[in-house]
């Protein structure tokens, strides 16, 4: 998938020169934590977040103040800061150097960047202008329009379940393929065999119940410790019915 099939096009956005209190009002009302700073033609300025409102003299957050040595040497960066948490506009408040993305980056690459900075939106540009915005809200929106898609059930043999399963074990490097049974008999799947991490029980059954076919799913996985070999049977097993 690309940016463009999940981002936000209406959004809601503010000004540079727009006061920091109408921008913290429409972020309430709208239920955001964060607002596009656009130029009146169309340009990214920046980007207003929860993030930088947290210290702010109001609330009692501000930072102490700073050493002599650090007023010397570093006045400028004291005297952005400063501008940052008392700041009455958009533009004294909000962070100009802003991380974006293209509509047709695939949206893989896009959640990569959300993860390595630790951000929660991307605004998205294209030719200078932003033409939306991509949150972590849109991906979980369509995640959850995917998930209300019922499978497209096709007759599938117990054989066809059992080669789909079993090559997905295949393809998982965490899963012990060669340590998993797996039975099937009209479209019931029993798993039985042996796990040395637990973790791996939830994962296994997963892959079963998403496997198109399956009617239920029985897991009597054994674990063994692999520090000490003492082998722990299943929990009670209890049949998981899609």
């Amino acid at each position: 998938m690309r940016v463009a099939d999940v981002m936000t096009r209406n959004i809601v956005s503010v000004t540079p020169r727009t006061l920091l209190s109408q921008a913290i009002d429409l972020m309430v009302r709208s239920h955001i934590s964060g607002l596009p700073v656009i130029e009146e033609d169309g340009r990214l300025a920046g980007i207003l977040s929860e993030g930088d409102l947290l210290r702010r003299p109001e609330l009692g957050t501000e930072k102490i103040g700073a050493s002599w040595f650090s007023s010397l040497f570093k006045a400028g960066h004291l005297a952005q800061a400063y501008a940052q948490t008392h700041g009455r506009r958009v533009d004294e408040v909000m962070t100009r150097d802003v991380i974006v993305v293209a509509p047709n980056e695939r949206l893989e690459e896009a959640v990569l960047l959300m993860e390595q900075h630790g951000i929660k939106r991307l605004p998205v540009v294209e030719n200078d202008r932003v033409v939306g915005l991509l949150s972590r809200a849109d991906l979980v929106r369509t995640l959850a329009e995917f998930l209300r898609q019922p499978y497209e059930e096709q007759p599938v043999s117990d054989q066809g379940i059992k080669a789909a399963i079993e090559a997905e074990f295949e393809a998982q490097p965490w899963a012990p393929a060669g340590a998993i049974r797996v039975e099937v008999q009209n479209g019931r799947v029993e798993l039985s065999g042996v796990i040395t991490d637990e973790n791996q029980r939830n994962a296994i059954r997963v892959i079963a119940e998403n496997t198109p076919g399956v009617q239920s799913v029985r897991d009597n996985i054994s674990w063994v410790e692999p520090m000490t070999g003492i082998v722990l049977s299943a929990p009670e097993t209890q049949d998981k019915t899609n």
